[in-house]
């Protein structure tokens, strides 16, 4: 010991000598263990919290210490050499100090789902649980025993960064372990443990299962208990799960196990588990898995078949002859056999030659039709390659179509032939391939003339835009354009109106006598009848008034039963869509005879029992209206409501009318609705419609009244969407001539203006409003709640119902607050603007009418007008006196204002005492505010008639302005001579709502 004591002494300089005995003296030193060659002891520093380990080598005057000091040796080896050679002179073998010192244990513990870890000061008096950092209680900021912290206790500190003790993160664990494996004192749920930061790996087994294979995630076999998410047991270890270099949904897979079918073998073999043996270990113990060979080089096959008009052509990229497996996109499909290995670079090759060939991929079908399969059966005849199927030997030419019309007498035959030689689609070559494949196609078959073409087949290419058609001998010829340009549309529509059997309906007689003209034919005798029709209703025979007929029709209305009258007698449906007001209702009441049946809505039942008495004393008529309702077999007209008809029509069908008149027509204007559908159960001899808005929204609202009045004329549903509506949306004028061509014999339409030159000038005026500060707020909260989700929705597809709900809102809060769920308000802006108005007009004299879809808003007018002593009166669908109410209001001493619900109010009523109308919520249809105008802008008004629409400025309201003009030219498209056309679409919503 003398020794090894001179040699420190000499070797080390005198300050460091110096620190040496000055920690000596601080009692820092204390031994650890003694062997036959060295010694270990440690020093302890800053009370405890620095502390580090010298090993001296007695026997070879060698020491060590595992601080950084550049010194040798350092303070360190020199106290632990004075320390050491003091205890030896004492007796003793180490040093020991004074006050034992507490050292650090971990206690970890099971979690939920991860460990949790406790640090503990274990010393002499007790334990102390650590909850602050070594450093606190080392300075004595925190109070504690005074205790040795090692390199690795410090290590374990700064693994645990901020996190002091409770459960451990995984992210933290991979730190921790590793200054943990140098931690002694470790236990686990109370039982000594040991920690190792060397990952744990586990294998992959492949295994059979039915109907294939699973490849599974297995535990190491010393593995016995899974803690958390990434700490395992093993033996008496606690370790981490290693890096599998698999994402989760990977990992989770293969715990599960990720099942392959004897399908999937091929991915299996040559891509998954080359791929997966890169990272994981992998054990095969499916003794059922197939062999894999590198013989096979991959090759194309072209699978051809005819499907109907089309050649079918599926490519392949196959290995093997026959094929064992299949190249589908990234993935190999065992077939049979063995598995082979692909050559991705062979593969490449084969697929460019077949693209640049044939321009095909392997494993996409493809389907060519008409000119396009005639033209690649061409090029498969061309293909060197190996073809499966004779499918494209019946894609050939033959000679070009051409038509057989037969017109005998109301009926029309049409067939398409083709003569059998066969005409090449291109020149030279391909002439020749194409002659080829048409004798081989033939080969055996019979030497017939000539071959047809189903005509419906035809007529669909054609409005296809198909360039061939296929023959029912076999082979495609081309259809005769020409002569389809010319006649095709009217062709068309005849055999769709024409039934299987027996002769063209008379409806169609006027499309066919077109025909016969266009093609210098003779008309059929029985046509003449209807010549007038087609002659803008000159040479109609002037018809003889009823007998009972009381009053003078207008020159006009005289035309316009002489109209009707014809068509009654032809046993033909007439459309009246006379503007409102100009008398349609005497003019069905003139064309009227035997047994006749009215459906009109149930407020207008009583007025024509009026008109019928005031003009036909001579009717008998009966209401079939009511709980009690029986129908009069002695009634020469029977009133009845469209509500009655759609109930009682199991009862109303079983007689054959002489006339049915649906007034109001555009009732039946959904073709789906029960009343429609009632309305074309109905039998009668002449059928009539009345309406001033035969089109309100959508052509096909005048294809149902037309379906009602002439059967078969527009063809079916389906056919007039295909062959006018959808053209005629998308701007072709052509198709909107041909529409009204067809509808204008059985279709009369005037205007005011046309034919009433004594009607006073009518004048529409736009009164703008500015909402006050309190209503704007009100409608910008409604617009910023609703608006931008509901177009969002609605420009992703949605439901329109919630863009109609945040309209209505919308349109409420522009017109009165109080309108708005949960809002109250004295007035409004709008209201202000009224009643100002109608002062202005009742002290000149003037009466007026306002209108609004709204009760309620009504009910906010009302203590308005009682205010400012404006006597009025009201109509909406509560009144039950309809007749009174109107007659007050039309007498000369009654009084000037009106309020009408415009539903209640907008049909048949005459209410002429009236020349200014105000329109306080405008509605996106304006047939309807046209209606409610036409209560008093008809005949007997002889004074100027003002319209008012009250409008909010910045509102929606403006939008709906701008929708009126597009609306209005759908009307006119079919009835008039517009050419555009425009319905309520998702597109105007979407220009309302934003």
């Amino acid at each position: 010991m003398k020794a090894f004591m001179d040699c420190v002494r000499e070797a080390a300089s005198k300050s460091v000598w110096s620190r040496g005995v000055e920690l000596t003296r601080e009692d820092a030193v204390h031994g650890i263990s003694e062997h036959e060659t060295d010694v270990t002891l440690q020093v302890t520093a800053r009370g405890g919290m620095v502390t580090h380990t010298q090993i001296l080598y007695l026997d070879d005057l060698e020491w060590e210490c595992d601080c950084r000091s550049t010194d040798d040796p350092c303070e360190h080896v020199t106290a632990a050499c004075i320390s050491l050679n003091q205890a030896r002179k004492s007796g003793e073998r180490l040093p020991t100090t004074r006050e034992p010192m507490g050292t650090i244990h971990y206690r970890l513990r099971r979690g939920t789902p991860n460990l949790s870890l406790e640090r503990e000061i274990v010393h002499s008096r007790g334990v102390h649980h650590l909850e602050s950092t070594l450093d606190a209680v080392a300075s004595g900021r925190i109070p504690g025993p005074k205790f040795v912290a090692t390199q690795a206790d410090l290590a374990v500190e700064r693994a645990l960064g901020t996190r002091r003790r409770g459960e451990m993160p995984p992210g933290l664990l991979p730190g921790l372990f590793a200054a943990l494996e140098d931690c002694p004192d470790i236990t686990l749920d109370g039982i000594p443990i040991g920690v190792s930061s060397e990952p744990l790996l586990p294998q992959c087994q492949l295994v059979n299962a039915p109907g294939g294979f699973r490849l599974i995630l297995s535990r190491t076999p010393d593995i016995k208990e899974i803690l958390g998410d990434v700490v395992v047991l093993c033996g008496e270890s606690l370790r981490l799960r290693g890096d599998l270099h698999l994402n989760g949904r990977e990992i989770q897979e293969l715990i599960r196990g990720r099942f392959f079918s004897h399908a999937q073998v091929a991915e299996l073999v040559t891509e998954v588990l080359p791929e997966l043996r890169q990272r994981i270990q992998v054990e095969v113990e499916a003794d059922t898995l197939p062999e894999t060979s590198t013989a096979e080089l991959p090759r194309i096959t072209v699978e051809v078949e005819r499907r109907g008009d089309a050649l079918s052509v599926l490519p392949l990229l196959v290995y093997g002859d026959p094929p064992i497996a299949r190249v589908d996109g990234e993935h190999l499909v065992h077939i049979r056999g063995h598995i082979p290995m692909r050559d991705k670079r062979a593969e490449s090759l084969r697929i460019s030659h077949l693209r640049s060939a044939l321009g095909l991929t392997p494993g996409y079908r493809v389907d060519f039709r008409q000119g396009q399969a005639v033209e690649f059966a061409a090029r498969l005849a061309r293909w060197k390659g190996e073809l499966k199927g004779d499918g494209h030997l019946a894609f050939y030419r033959v000679a070009d179509l051409q038509p057989d019309l037969e017109i005998e007498g109301d009926r029309i035959r049409l067939a398409f032939r083709s003569s059998h030689e066969s005409a090449g689609a291109g020149d030279g070559a391909e002439d020749t391939v194409l002659a080829d494949l048409a004798g081989a196609t033939r080969a055996g078959e019979a030497d017939d003339t000539e071959r047809v073409a189903a005509t419906s087949d035809v007529l669909r290419a054609w409005h296809q835009g198909d360039s061939l058609v296929p023959l029912q001998g076999g082979g495609f010829a081309a259809l005769p354009d020409d002569w389809l340009e010319r006649f095709g549309d009217r062709i068309s529509d005849l055999l769709e109106a024409q039934p299987e059997e027996g002769p063209l309906p008379t409806s169609a007689m006027p499309d066919l006598f077109r025909l016969c003209e266009d093609l210098d034919h003779p008309p059929p005798a029985s046509f003449e009848r209807l010549r007038p029709l087609l002659e803008d209703f000159e040479g109609i025979p002037r018809a003889t008034l009823p007998g009972d007929f009381i009053g003078t029709l207008r020159s006009y209305q005289v035309r316009g039963v002489d109209w009707l009258v014809l068509l009654r007698e032809l046993e033909l449906g007439a459309l009246l869509a006379d503007d409102m007001g100009l008398g349609k209702t005497i003019q069905a009441l003139c064309a009227m005879s035997g047994p006749s049946l009215v459906v009109c809505p149930t407020s207008v039942l009583f007025n024509w029992a009026e008109e019928m008495q005031r003009f036909r004393p001579g009717l008998s008529f009966s209401l079939y209206h009511g709980p009690g309702r029986e129908l009069d077999a002695n009634a020469e007209v029977t009133l009845t409501s469209y509500a009655i008809l759609r109930l009682d029509i199991d009862r109303l069908s079983e007689q054959t009318w002489q006339t049915v008149v649906l007034d109001e027509a555009q009732n039946i204007k959904n073709s789906n609705s029960q009343v429609a559908r009632a309305a074309y159960r109905l039998k009668a001899k002449f059928r009539v419609a009345l309406t001033g808005t035969p089109v309100e929204n959508r052509l096909e609202e005048l294809w149902s009244q037309f379906h009602f009045l002439n059967p078969g004329l527009l063809g079916g549903r389906t056919h007039f969407r295909n062959r006018y509506a959808r053209p005629i949306a998308e701007g072709d004028p052509s198709s909107a001539a041909h529409l009204r061509e067809r509808i204008r014999p059985f279709l009369m339409r005037r205007k005011k203006q046309e034919v009433a030159p004594e009607l006073p000038p009518l004048t529409e005026v736009v009164l703008h409003c500015e909402l006050n500060d309190d209503e704007r707020a009100v409608y910008d909260a409604v617009r910023a709640a609703t608006v931008e989700q509901v177009v969002a929705k609605l420009t992703s597809g949605g439901n329109v119902l919630a863009a109609l709900e945040a309209l209505l809102r919308l349109r409420q809060a522009a017109c009165h607050v109080s309108l708005v769920p949960g809002q109250q308000a004295a007035g409004s802006s709008k209201l202000e603007l009224l009643l100002t108005r109608l002062e202005q007009a009742t002290a000149d004299g003037h009466k007026a009418l306002v209108f609004s879809q709204w009760t309620s808003l009504l009910d906010l007018v009302e203590p308005h007008l009682n205010e400012a002593e404006i006597p009025f009166v009201r109509l909406d669908g509560s009144t039950t006196n309809r007749g009174g109410v109107v007659n007050e209001f039309q007498s000369e001493d009654g009084p000037p204002v009106m309020l009408v619900s415009l539903k209640a109010g907008g049909t048949g009523l005459n209410l002429t005492a009236a020349d200014h109308v105000f329109l306080l919520d405008p509605w996106w249809n304006p047939a309807v505010e046209d209606q409610a105008a036409g209560r008093t802008h008809r005949i007997g008004q002889t004074r100027p008639v003002v319209v008012h629409r009250l409008v909010a400025r910045n509102t929606v309201e403006e939008g709906i302005l701008e929708l009126h003009a597009r609306k209005r030219a759908l009307s006119e498209v079919a009835v008039g001579s517009t050419d555009e056309a425009q319905g309520l679409t998702r597109e105007d919503l979407l220009a309302l709502l934003r």
